[in-house]
């Protein structure tokens, strides 16, 4: 990409992190809910380890860690992310896209990682509050964890934009996007691991989680982050990772192709 190109989505992106800023009580408001919903998952679960030590090979100071990752990786890309791309289909200010010159699916990207400045450091933010109030947090001592954590987490946002933004183009075959929306929520939220460690799941649904690309999204970076994977094995999810990111990337090359082909033969 050239300087011209990378100023063009540098410039996109942050007009992204403007627009939040605008309406920044809105976008708080959404941001403290999702805070909210980790309290409850996580009382949820302290309820569920009372009396035990540890349950599908997590202590409970293991799953409070789990749990903090998980709403770390989740608020990199938020539903303001999401709807953003769906809304421009659904309103049509897609066709003023079509006329500009850049690449549609980058631009979103832009987007989206422009809002994530912010998302990241508000997430990092209540986790550093909620670990001062919470004690037995485990926490990784090694700065190579620390990196390949990194590292996992920004591969971990380019897999959930790809299922995003895939999602998201389905609203070129609808008059709405909330049930895309919600499905899309519930299938990543259940194979990611976001809702339950894959290590409780039955043996054939773990398996097939562990093929799909939904495992890259949380499943990966807790894995990493809570030491249960050496630096070998470590570099070896993260190029997984890469894998999922590079393949729904083009996927969403191929449909976003197909979408606008559809879309000229109707007129629309």
């Amino acid at each position: 990409m050239s300087v011209i190109g990378i100023k063009k989505y540098s410039s996109i992106a942050n007009r992204s992190l403007q627009n939040i800023l605008a309406y920044r009580i809105s976008y708080i408001i959404s941001f403290l809910a999702s805070f909210l919903n980790l309290l409850a998952i996580y009382f949820l679960w302290h309820g569920i380890y009372s009396g035990r030590e540890s349950l599908g090979g997590y202590t409970w100071d293991q799953m409070k860690t789990y749990l903090l990752v998980t709403f770390l990786a989740n608020a990199a890309l938020s539903w303001y992310s999401e709807t953003s791309i769906s809304g421009k289909i659904l309103d049509g200010s897609v066709a003023a896209d079509l006329l500009k010159p850049i690449d549609f699916q980058a631009a979103r990207f832009a987007e989206t990682l422009g809002s994530s400045l912010l998302e990241g450091a508000l997430s990092a933010i209540l986790i550093g509050v909620f670990i001062l109030f919470t004690s037995g947090v485990s926490i990784p001592h090694s700065p190579l964890v620390y990196g390949l954590f990194a590292v996992s987490l920004l591969a971990a946002m380019v897999v959930k934009f790809g299922v995003v933004y895939l999602a998201a183009l389905l609203c070129f075959w609808s008059t709405g996007s909330l049930g895309i929306v919600w499905t899309r929520i519930a299938l990543t939220n259940l194979l990611s691991g976001a809702l339950v460690p894959l290590a409780f799941f039955p043996g054939w649904l773990e398996k097939l989680a562990s093929w799909l690309p939904f495992q890259s999204i949380i499943h990966t970076p807790t894995m990493i982050f809570l030491e249960q994977a050496e630096s070998l094995e470590a570099l070896k999810l993260i190029g997984i990772q890469c894998f999922w990111g590079v393949t729904l990337w083009i996927a969403g090359k191929f449909m976003w192709s197909w979408a606008v082909r559809q879309v000229t033969i109707h007129g629309g």
